[in-house]
């Protein structure tokens, strides 16, 4: 049984930075996709990255290229997304979700919540102005 639990989140200022983390258990291999989505109130949940833990390669949504970088530990099996020059339309919860294999490129699919059977419990970001 995979599980995927998020830490990290709070409340900070425009133009400050934040790192979220997703602590998974359950996999015996590093052998899967781990994305961060995330949803605002009113909104429907959008992909923001994503990373083959096997390979390293990611996907970025262009809203947060060059502000956002995700990593992987596998040796703690902890996934991270780093958060820069954050802005107040970044408020949102941040899930984690993870799926087995690579990550899917084609079309988005990566960006796809659907696609991933994984989740976690969500971690909330929060960006004044």
């Amino acid at each position: 049984q995979v599980q995927l639990v998020e830490s990290g989140g709070g409340s900070v200022q425009a133009g400050g930075s934040l790192r979220l983390s997703c602590a998974a258990s359950g996999y015996t291999y590093a052998d899967y996709c781990m994305a961060w989505f995330r949803q605002a109130p009113g909104k429907e949940r959008e992909g923001v990255a994503a990373i083959y833990v096997r390979g390293g390669s990611t996907h970025y949504a262009d809203s947060v290229k060059g502000r956002f970088t995700i990593s992987q530990d596998n040796a703690k099996n902890t996934g991270y997304l780093q958060m820069v020059s954050l802005k107040p339309e970044d408020t949102a919860m941040y899930y984690c979700a993870a799926d087995d294999g690579p990550c899917l490129p084609y079309g988005g699919s990566w960006m796809v919540a659907s696609e991933y059977n994984y989740w976690g419990q969500g971690t909330q970001v929060t960006v004044s102005s």
